[in-house]
């Protein structure tokens, strides 16, 4: 079977090519991780049976998913949670526990048919750790369970809720965020590409990174000052 994966972020690159070690005698499988080496051209020579898109952040071309299975995955319990910055949305709405679903790429957002849902637990840890324990059911149980079981997928059932993806500005701390709160915005905000949380405070700016909460719920973090360049 043809395989391949096209991702951007660190985490997913590292399990990729875990993933192509151990399937190697299986499996013909290549990873992307640049926009342009996607191409209509490359695919024909390849054609792959799946390709999977573990955090992809650029529109896939209609193109390429209505002529190949394109699977991507979502952080959300589809048809709840579709569009952008879903673990953000989740955790500043107070959810900690999701599924993972794996969908078959359509021409609206989030809307394709399901292959599987997985459970995941995002109560703790930062982004870069969730997105890590998501990678790790993504290509341990998610992947090869679709290239070994080659499931149908099945159409979306439910009311939908839509996701708007969240601005930098959104990333500022607010007076009135209680400790737990304050805890969660920079834990789900400390990851790669991702704006992190922040106070202002004159011409400076203050960064917040590697939350941790104890029992008491008092929370202690790195910050960083920077040049308040908004002003």
């Amino acid at each position: 079977m043809n395989i391949l994966i096209c991702t951007i972020k660190s985490w997913n690159i590292a399990k990729a090519n875990d993933f192509i070690k151990k399937y190697s005698s299986d499996h013909n499988v290549m990873l992307i991780t640049e926009k342009d080496d996607l191409s209509e051209t490359f695919l024909s020579k390849y054609a792959p049976d799946y390709i999977f898109f573990p955090h992809w952040s650029y529109i896939i071309p209609a193109e390429i998913h209505e002529k190949y299975n394109c699977v991507v995955f979502h952080m959300t319990d589809l048809p709840f949670g579709r569009g952008g910055s879903p673990l953000q949305n989740l955790i500043s709405r107070g959810i900690y526990h999701t599924k993972i679903s794996a969908i078959k790429v359509s021409n609206g957002l989030d809307t394709g048919s399901i292959y599987l849902k997985r459970d995941l637990d995002i109560s703790f840890g930062s982004a870069t750790d969730i997105f890590t324990r998501a990678s790790d059911i993504i290509f341990n149980d998610m992947i090869p369970y679709i290239i070994e079981n080659t499931p149908e997928p099945v159409p979306q059932e439910g009311e939908p809720t839509t996701f708007r993806r969240r601005t930098p500005s959104e990333s500022e701390l607010q007076s009135n965020f209680s400790l737990v709160k304050i805890y969660d915005y920079i834990r789900m905000l400390d990851g790669e590409g991702y704006p992190n949380a922040y106070l202002k405070f004159g011409n400076t700016k203050l960064v917040f990174r590697d939350a941790r909460i104890n029992e008491d719920n008092n929370v202690t973090a790195t910050v960083e000052f920077i040049k308040n360049d908004e002003d």
